[in-house]
């Protein structure tokens, strides 16, 4: 929530309130509607120039209690950063410098590979004994997103249909 606050000889108001949700996470209606209802205590508050302990204080709490008591409502101070994903669609597109190895087990492993070390870990991979192939591709696909960026020789283990699945949005890069 937002307002414009002017002075004049001491006495301050506020005026043009102004509630503003993003859409960069992940939400479903209901938890928006939680959000809402959480800037609208705020506004409430603000607006009828009653007092409170803190931004979260005890008035705050009081209320949003209630609404959540009497119309079942979830409305929280604050959610953990670590349960909430941002929207696919707000995320620019990254460029990812993939690392592909098959082994001679068949077992294919991809990396996510931090481009300055990349020519390093490329020299190292002909000493790997148990490597059939590798090639390295850059790729903007989401799907790479949560992988480390690495600086050594490591990756994940990716079955043969998912391999399948991404391929066609991978383009090769040649050392």
């Amino acid at each position: 929530m937002s307002f414009k606050r002017k002075t004049v000889w001491g006495r301050t108001t506020r005026s043009d309130y102004a509630i503003h949700i993003s859409n960069y996470y992940e939400q479903t209606d209901r938890e928006v509607q939680n959000v809402l209802l959480h800037e609208i205590i705020h506004y409430y508050i603000a607006y009828t120039g009653l007092k409170d302990t803190s931004p979260h204080g005890v008035l705050f709490k009081r209320m949003m209690n209630e609404l959540n008591r009497k119309y079942g409502w979830n409305i929280t101070i604050s959610i953990a950063a670590k349960t909430v994903k941002a929207a696919l669609n707000n995320r620019k597109p990254r460029q990812y410098l993939i690392l592909d190895i098959r082994l001679k087990t068949n077992e294919r492993i991809l990396s996510v590979v931090n481009p300055k070390y990349a020519p390093k870990l490329n020299s190292k991979l002909n000493m790997i004994r148990e490597l059939a192939e590798y090639s390295w591709y850059t790729s903007e696909n989401h799907y790479f997103r949560d992988f480390p960026q690495v600086r050594s020789l490591r990756g994940r283990k990716v079955s043969e249909d998912i391999y399948n699945k991404i391929k066609d949005t991978m383009k090769i890069v040649h050392f």
